[in-house]
């Protein structure tokens, strides 16, 4: 796969990198990433992920825009209220680089059918906003054996890691029990920031260029304008990716 010279003109700032060239933005062109959500992570993943030039982004939503979203959500405008979010993302990427796919899915993330939905994407990246569907792509991505990138936020506050057992935890490690369900409060700013850091593992995985969120939770807090890495042992106990699983199976796991 080649690079036209439209494409050759539009990454030329990223292409000027070091260890970026064409090389990797071939990479970037002949992957695909399921992005789960269109809402306030999903805007900004999927916005600078199309920009950035990745080749096929299947973005899934079931749910519809309101205009309460709209403090956040910035794939979406008050002309789309009551249209389906990952539709509207559809719109709004395919005008922002016509030389991406995109795939739009409309239906809800359950245990049934998250392996379908995933289909053959090489990265997952979590941009929900409750825990049984985290859960479910956890579960879903280790099943695959392909990595997931975890974003959540709160208020001014968000984190992000990078999710591939064996070499590292799973979500399931990291937080073993989901807390109660809240509708969450969020400044417009914070997917922003967390959303981009999401962005920025996909690619460096992608890639191939820079260090990895491996093992470590990296946690943003707003108010005080700093960042906290948290370190994460895989536990050998959890009843996802633990040992004891016998279900699962790393032969073929090549990271």
């Amino acid at each position: 796969m080649t690079l036209s010279a439209i494409e050759m003109e539009r990454y030329s700032r990223q292409m000027m990198m070091d260890g970026w060239g064409e090389p990797a933005q071939n990479k970037l062109k002949e992957s695909t990433v399921f992005i789960a959500g269109a809402g306030g992570l999903g805007s900004p993943v999927t916005i600078y992920l199309a920009i950035a030039g990745v080749g096929h982004l299947r973005i899934c939503d079931f749910d519809i825009i309101q205009m309460s979203n709209l403090n956040r959500q910035i794939l979406h405008d008050p002309a789309r209220i009551g249209m389906n979010k990952a539709l509207s993302a559809e719109l709004t990427l395919r005008a922002m680089n016509p030389d991406i796919r995109v795939t739009a899915i409309t239906e809800k993330i359950t245990d049934r059918n998250a392996d379908d939905l995933i289909g053959d994407a090489d990265l997952v990246i979590d941009c929900t906003d409750n825990f049984p569907t985290r859960y479910i792509l956890n579960e879903a991505a280790l099943g695959k054996h392909i990595p997931l990138v975890h974003g959540a936020i709160w208020g001014m506050d968000g984190r992000i890691t990078f999710i591939h057992p064996p070499e590292t935890p799973c979500l399931r490690c990291m937080i073993p029990e989901p807390p109660p369900q809240e509708t969450c409060p969020v400044l417009g700013a914070t997917p922003g920031v967390i959303g981009t850091l999401q962005v920025l593992e996909a690619i460096k995985y992608l890639t191939g260029i820079g260090e990895l969120l491996k093992g470590q939770l990296l946690a943003w807090e707003g108010e005080k304008a700093r960042f906290v890495k948290l370190t994460f042992p895989r536990d050998p106990n959890c009843p996802t990716c633990g040992d004891a699983v016998a279900s699962l199976s790393w032969a073929d796991e090549n990271i």
